[in-house]
């Protein structure tokens, strides 16, 4: 399936959202877990498009068709997160956690030792 660069609408990375927590999911269960659901046809829609977005695929169970992501989770979001370094931050690790600092200014000592933690393991490793 030829993935694309396009963006994913608010919708339809509710709908990934929701087949990653699934693993996998039918019209039905999307609609049913969908806030505020719009019609079937709609999600069937959404499902399609996300497939020639490359984000999904889908196999044939007796009548139903099964939707299942192309690409674990932990690698969208690495994909995601280095389109997002590039567009906002020209690139810059350091711009874009300086920002997520600056937004939750409020982060719990947990959160900031982990972080630190993170920083010296990757020293280590010469990253």
């Amino acid at each position: 399936m030829k993935r694309t660069t396009r963006p994913l609408t608010r919708r339809e990375r509710q709908i990934m959202d929701i087949v990653y927590a699934r693993g996998q999911a039918t019209v039905a269960d999307v609609l049913e877990a969908l806030p505020d659901p719009p019609s079937y046809s709609s999600v069937r829609t959404l499902l399609r498009l996300l497939e020639e977005k490359g984000q999904l695929r889908h196999e044939e169970v007796g009548p139903r068709y099964v939707y299942a992501p192309t690409i674990p989770r932990d690698q969208a979001r690495r994909s995601a997160l280095r389109n997002v370094l590039q567009t906002f931050f020209d690139g810059s690790t350091e711009d874009a956690v300086a920002t997520l600092l600056d937004l939750d200014a409020r982060s719990r000592r947990t959160d900031l030792d982990r972080i630190s933690a993170l920083i010296d393991k990757a020293r280590k490793e010469g990253r």
